[in-house]
């Protein structure tokens, strides 16, 4: 977004209203972000772009054993990726060159599974090679997602493998030019092909993929990459410990150095963290990371993807939005014209800063039991005249670390000072940390002041800039499509792991559909059976699979098959994330 005018608050500084005298900047507080984390973080939206045989077998998770054969898009176009993306918005675009199924979307000289192998273009085309020519062509960052965990290498588990994974890796970046930032997933080990053994494959993700030196060759061969991990070996980034698109209100972007990593310290960062790692927030603009069909009307609203941009954005992370390929080889038009309608909504957001026009004082807050002097400051922004808006921002200095502990917002309005809270926030009390950016939305409000007051902070706070903005109200979502099939039905459980839907007379279905629990992932489905019958005694399998990443992406799971007679429908969970029981938060049949 631009800002019009620049404001730094040491305690603060203001070129139009200098109603302080000019002071220094303070000396750099506690961990600090190095060159290629202050570029990353300025980037604040890129894309994530997923597409491999998992688009062709409409799944999230490939099992590595699928046909490199199905693999021929009929309009594969990078170009039109790129152009998307950009218009979206997107600073840069992450491509998923190999997935967990390990199909290769480039033509490694290290395995036969790959689009080499493929009909598409006779087996000479690369997409990784198509896609970063097209990011330069239209002025975008290019990065590389490559997948630790390899369902079809016949190694996996051993040392041979690890030695395959860094040769691909540095193929990766050695032939597609400048990378911004190097991807690695955090699912590792767990049932595959592997080489025609159909076994499952446990590691020590922490010890088996020899971080250090992986890492150390990276650095060596992409020195202005930043990487991206999950918490274990400490990366430059940490993932913000969910894909629903949100990162914690508190968020430092500090962690520890070494030691465990729990999922608090993922999702709120770590206060007293003696190493500069901040939070990239992941999600995707459809349900599933992969292209299916059934979700071309479940494509996020524009009001979901601006809550999104609040929660991530605006909470001092970044935002990496997948655009799923669908299985032409572009970007479904339902994607592209939501994702460019959120750029442009953004753009209307914060296109006047009604600060602007507005008189800044500030003067720094005296000491007091439990904060030293210099560490408070109250700014008093004056309107000319009564102002409506409904957003804030502020940015510290991050250069020089972060510091801003708690702060509030008041506005004046009748002669009184009001208190305004985050409405998105969702638990918590006050308004904490800062950081590279925090955008505050609460409801419209006119007053002839507001009130910005830092009540907390680890050392004198650096404040670059501010804004006040009125953004427009948004209320429009994409209904789902499809009726849902009502009538009297009972809902029970004949054990544990299954449950038993009966209805009081038959139904025709083609499609169930699961929501996990929202609050735990204890009892989610991992593995699943279902089953129909007419009269108890005989039973036809309807389907069987995985919910892939469902613990990570704890969304609505779809399941499809042909149009089937039934009176009762038996869901199996042949296996769970954790407990004994399965567990549910809806469902829903078509």
């Amino acid at each position: 977004m631009e800002m019009k005018r620049l404001i730094i608050i040491v305690v603060m500084l203001s070129a139009a209203l200098t109603t302080i005298a000019q002071v220094a900047k303070p000396a750099p507080y506690g961990p600090l972000p190095n060159e290629n984390q202050l570029r990353w973080q300025e980037m604040e939206m890129y894309a994530f772009i997923h597409y491999s045989l998992n688009t062709y077998t409409d799944q999230e998770w490939g099992f590595g054993n699928e046909d490199p054969q199905l693999f021929n898009p009929s309009d594969l176009d990078c170009r039109q990726w790129a152009r998307v993306c950009k218009q979206a918005g997107m600073k840069g675009i992450i491509f998923t060159a190999k997935h967990h199924c390990g199909f290769c979307m480039w033509p490694s000289a290290y395995t036969e599974y790959s689009v080499k192998n493929a009909p598409w273009k006779n087996g000479k085309g690369d997409v990784v090679r198509e896609l970063a020519d097209a990011c330069r062509e239209e002025g975008l960052k290019f990065a590389v997602y490559l997948s630790p965990w390899d369902r079809n290498h016949p190694e996996y588990g051993r040392q041979a493998y690890v030695e395959y994974f860094r040769n691909q890796l540095r193929e990766l970046l050695t032939q597609y030019g400048d990378i911004f930032e190097v991807w690695f997933d955090g699912a590792n080990g767990g049932d595959g092909w592997y080489g025609g053994a159909n076994e499952t494959r446990r590691i020590d993700g922490k010890t088996y993929y020899g971080w250090a030196e992986t890492f150390r060759m990276i650095r060596e061969l992409q020195p202005n990459a930043v990487i991206w991990n999950d918490g274990g070996d400490r990366g430059d980034l940490r993932w913000v410990g969910t894909e629903a698109g949100n990162v914690g209100e508190t968020n430092w972007s500090l962690m520890y150095r070494e030691g465990d990593t729990s999922w608090n310290m993922l999702h709120y960062g770590v206060e007293d963290g003696d190493v500069w790692c901040p939070g990239e927030t992941n999600t995707s603009i459809r349900p599933g990371w992969f292209y299916h069909e059934a979700e071309n009307e479940h494509v996020k609203s524009l009001s979901k993807l601006m809550d999104t941009y609040y929660k991530s954005v605006g909470r001092n992370s970044t935002l990496l939005l997948n655009f799923p390929i669908a299985p032409n080889g572009r970007i479904h038009p339902n994607d592209s014209l939501r994702g460019i309608a959120f750029k442009k909504m953004i753009d209307e957001v914060f296109k006047e800063n009604l600060i602007d026009k507005a008189k800044i004082r500030t003067k720094q807050l005296p000491s007091s039991k439990g904060r030293t002097s210099g560490i408070g400051s109250v700014t008093t922004i004056s309107f000319r005249h009564p102002t409506t808006f409904n957003r804030f921002l502020a940015e510290e200095d991050i250069a020089l670390g972060q510091r801003v502990k708690k702060f509030s917002l008041e506005a004046y309005v009748n002669g009184e000072w009001q208190l305004l809270k985050d409405e998105l926030v969702e638990h918590g009390d006050g308004l904490t940390t800062i950081g590279h950016r925090r955008i505050i939305c609460f409801p419209a409000v006119t007053a002839s002041k507001l009130r910005f007051t830092i009540t907390d902070s680890k050392a004198q706070p650096v404040i670059k800039k501010l804004g006040v903005y009125l953004a427009p109200d948004l209320t429009a979502d994409i209904p789902d499509s499809g009726e849902k099939k009502s009538s009297s039905l009972h809902i029970f459980f004949s054990g544990p792991r299954q449950m038993l839907i009966d209805w009081d007379s038959d139904q025709t279905f083609t499609t169930f559909r699961y929501l996990p629990p929202q609050e735990s992932s204890e009892g989610t489905i991992i593995h699943y059976t279902l089953w129909g019958s007419t009269d108890w005694n005989h039973w036809t399998k309807l389907a069987s699979g995985e919910f892939s990443n469902i613990v990570n992406n704890p969304i609505w799971q779809t399941i499809n098959f042909p149009a089937t007679k039934v009176r009762i429908l038996k869901l199996d969970a042949d296996r769970l994330s954790s407990g004994e029981r399965m567990a549910y938060g809806d469902i829903e049949f078509y």
